[in-house]
């Protein structure tokens, strides 16, 4: 599991994981815990502070300092609860959903990858590694049982009769509007600009992901961006025996990806993922187009998420990439030859005063 300190989305992750543990023995909010340090340490790291971030109630807590090295001192002094496949998902879903490519890492990234944290940040990442609810993260592509969620208001996705078509109907765009941005765009990668961050396949196609132990499919809850959605829609897809299916189970095949297929962003993506990274310099990202020529599906396995994303992958001495916009488990299927099979099931959010869940609704 040293995968899960490799990346910000990973040590969240790790990090959701030691207060969990610390709330569920200890509910109550108290000073001197890691709850209320991890509150403090974040707030004065974030580069919202004062702005878009604001603390309310606690005066004091405004010129209250903590260091990294006492938030990692009580973090150690957590004892861990045990792993359940419900607590895992929570602190997945947080990462997720703490992911953000269009402005810096929040002052809990910023936190989470203070070098003073690794130790205790390692000694959870071994208690998740020793626990069987882990060890389907780096599993490949489950085949029996894919699920694709449709969000109510969002744009319909659904099987393309031919998905190579609309493929190089978006590569033409990427094409055009990299063209576009060299043009009007400023240079600087620090200047105020935003446009699409994501890297992933086009959202026409159709996506899957396996089910969780809980009956929910792993794609209601992992979510970068959500835009605050409490209602779906999934449908399971039916997968035919011997697909070509590409595997992202580290950074260096999404690295592989790029450099067998590139297709350059720089100019598009140059602000948003030097906010998101820290990185100046020419940016790839695999062109789907050509990808899909040669395979019918690619799957983001779920531990490349939390070691992967949010990161500059190198793809060569002078080129980066970023995997944005996918979620843990997500296949992208490029083929006419998934169906849809089984009736469609409603999911709602539910809330019970204390944590949103997601519950199948009665037909």
């Amino acid at each position: 599991m040293e995968m899960l300190l490799a990346g910000p989305r990973g040590r969240r992750l790790l990090l959701e994981f030691a207060l969990a543990s610390e709330r569920q023995r200890d509910p109550e909010y108290r000073e001197e815990s890691l709850t209320a340090g991890v509150f403090l340490a974040s707030y004065h790291l974030d580069p919202g502070k004062g702005t878009s971030v604001q603390l309310f109630g606690d005066v004091g807590a405004e010129t209250q300092e903590i260091s990294p090295a006492e938030i990692a001192s009580r973090m150690g002094a957590v004892p861990l609860v045990e792993v359940t496949p419900e607590l895992l998902r929570d602190c997945v879903a947080e990462s997720v959903s703490g992911a953000r490519y269009w402005q810096e890492p929040d002052g809990t990234d910023i936190l989470a990858g203070m070098p003073e944290l690794a130790a205790s940040l390692r000694r959870v990442a071994a208690h998740l590694a020793a626990s069987p609810h882990t060890a389907w993260w780096s599993a490949p592509v489950e085949e029996r049982l894919q699920w694709q969620v449709e969000w109510d208001g969002a744009p319909p996705r659904t099987v393309l009769e031919d998905p190579l078509s609309r493929l190089r109907h978006v590569q033409d765009e990427v094409l055009a509007e990299e063209l576009t941005a060299r043009r009007e765009r400023p240079t600087d990668p620090a200047a105020s600009w935003s446009g699409s961050w994501w890297s992933r396949p086009p959202w026409e196609l159709p996506s899957s992901t396996r089910a969780l132990p809980d009956g929910a499919p792993a794609g209601l809850w992992f979510v970068e961006d959500t835009l605050g959605w409490e209602h779906a829609t999934t449908r399971r897809v039916g997968i035919p025996a011997g697909l070509r299916i590409f595997e992202i189970d580290t950074a260096e095949a999404w690295a592989s990806l790029c450099r067998r297929f590139p297709i350059e962003v720089t100019a598009q993506k140059r602000h948003d993922w030097y906010r998101t990274t820290g990185r100046d310099g020419s940016w790839v990202i695999p062109d789907w187009a050509k990808v899909a020529e040669h395979y019918d599906a690619v799957h983001l396995c779920t531990l490349t998420y939390p070691s992967a994303a949010s990161t500059a992958i190198p793809v060569d001495n002078e080129t980066a990439s970023v995997i944005a916009g996918w979620g843990p488990d997500e296949t992208y299927w490029f083929t006419p030859r998934v169906r849809y099979v089984d009736e469609p099931i409603r999911w709602a959010l539910h809330d019970d005063g204390e944590d949103n869940t997601w519950v199948r609704e009665e037909s």
